[in-house]
């Protein structure tokens, strides 16, 4: 299982959010790139970043420290948040991105879904993000009327290979991630499963590497010290 320490960006910091919610945010480095310098040094080859900005506005804001971060640690790094055009695709991959993450528009825009999936493959992922059950989208902010088995099902359907699954309520909680959500995927659908959200103790990343899921994404477990990077990879073995 390939461990995925992740980057959260707002105004080029480094941030972390409390199960999605904007007005509990807190700044962990004005340095993102110092940060997945770290990461590499720790024995990371891939990195997950969201620009937390993008999620909202549907643009890039971060783009200049997402080029740096890439050009600068050469890691294999995806990038989600606000990707709802074709044009924000290239601009990503154009700036050295491995892959780039649908978030709302999987949701919303199914016709941009099947265009970016056929035009560039598995360099595009979807950001599959839940409450209460629920697809969410718009940075979180709502929440859809598709059920997490109706929305997997149909992104199998159309083509995507990997799927990067956040249960919200276990975000930036420190209370252990959802194995029994991870565990229901991976035994259902043929997709590439990237865990996120709750991955807090090295106890999880055994439990989810187990699993046999392609990934787990560790976040506010990096930087609260909960987790050390070479470990977690050691134990994902």
């Amino acid at each position: 299982m390939i461990i995925y320490p992740a980057i959260d960006l707002f105004d080029h910091k480094a941030v972390r959010l409390y199960k999605g919610d904007y007005a509990q945010m807190t700044v962990y480095s004005d340095n993102p790139v110092e940060i997945a310098y770290d990461f590499a040094s720790q024995g990371a080859t891939h990195l997950h970043l969201v620009d937390l900005e993008g999620a909202k506005s549907g643009d890039t804001p971060n783009l200049s420290t997402v080029r740096q971060i890439v050009s600068e640690t050469h890691l294999f790094t995806e990038v989600g948040g606000g990707v709802r055009s074709m044009a924000v695709i290239d601009a990503y991959l154009n700036a050295g991105l491995s892959r780039v993450i649908l978030g709302t528009a999987a949701v919303t825009d199914e016709a941009f879904l099947r265009e970016a999936v056929k035009t560039f493959g598995d360099k595009i992922a979807v950001g599959a993000d839940f409450k209460d059950g629920y697809a969410a989208i718009r940075g979180w902010t709502e929440t859809s009327a598709l059920q997490v088995d109706t929305f997997v099902s149909r992104m199998q359907d159309i083509g995507v290979k990997t799927m990067i699954c956040t249960d919200i309520s276990r975000d930036g909680a420190m209370q252990g991630t959802n194995r029994s959500l991870y565990q229901h995927l991976s035994e259902t659908y043929a997709m590439d499963f990237i865990a996120s959200g709750g991955v807090s103790a090295l106890e999880d990343v055994r439990a989810l590497s187990a699993m046999r899921l392609h990934g787990a994404i560790i976040g506010k477990a990096y930087y609260t010290k909960a987790i050390n990077i070479r470990e977690a990879i050691e134990v994902s073995k």
